[in-house]
């Protein structure tokens, strides 16, 4: 993110919530964010993830400059090139953990067989491989986020965005998702901004950053 402004209104109502955010994050990188309700967290991810546009400045992924995409190159190069986790699972509750994850690999054009291979490795690899054809009301709360988890980084993106991803866990069961969490960016490559309001988990990432009037601050002690 390379001077990112994002204004909502006009005028003197206007609610200037980012103005000129610098951020970048590489490779293999887990960097933790932490702010306050209020101070732009979610207008931040949402520039991130190509789902806002900025009103000035430019975001970059993979070196390439994405403001003047236009709707359709953006969501192309969200589904292929960025995972997003959230607090809540947001799991389709009809089909399976397997089928969930297979569902994102064959709108990005992957054939079934390859995307439910795939998915059985991903899930192998969270430990949860004999969940498969369960379907997200027969999963604990635990094995929910890291069926979410895997579904995110499905179709091998560059950029994972974690939103609270275990905000809504108890403390043991955030401690073993974050940990498949973190296993999977080191050993992936994935470049990582995770919003938590958890500090023992975002002490174990690289980084920790702020949002300050609009600015993000490095707060890593």
């Amino acid at each position: 993110m390379q001077n990112v402004v994002r204004t909502y209104g006009e005028g003197p109502q206007a609610l200037h919530i980012l103005n000129g955010a610098d951020l970048q994050i590489m490779p293999g990188e887990m960097v933790a964010m932490i702010a306050p309700s209020g101070a732009g967290k979610s207008t931040l991810l949402h520039s991130a993830g190509l789902l806002e546009r900025p009103d000035d400045g430019e975001i970059f992924i993979g070196g390439k400059a994405t403001k003047s995409l236009n709707d359709d190159e953006r969501t192309k190069m969200r589904r292929g090139t960025i995972g997003f986790v959230y607090q809540f699972h947001h799991l389709l509750p009809e089909f399976s953990a397997e089928e969930n994850l297979m569902i994102p690999q064959m709108i990005n054009g992957l054939d079934r067989a390859k995307a439910k291979k795939r998915a059985h490795e991903l899930l192998d690899y969270m430990k949860i491989g004999d969940r498969a054809d369960h379907r997200p009301s027969e999963l604990s709360g635990g094995e929910q986020q890291r069926v979410a988890i895997a579904r995110a980084v499905s179709n091998s993106p560059d950029l994972l965005l974690a939103d609270e991803p275990t905000g809504n866990l108890d403390p043991d069961t955030a401690h073993h998702v974050f940990a498949t969490l973190e296993s999977l960016v080191r050993n992936t490559g994935l470049a990582a901004l995770i919003a938590t309001h958890n500090h023992a988990l975002a002490a174990q990432m690289d980084r920790c950053i702020t949002i300050e009037a609009g600015k993000i601050i490095d707060i890593t002690k």
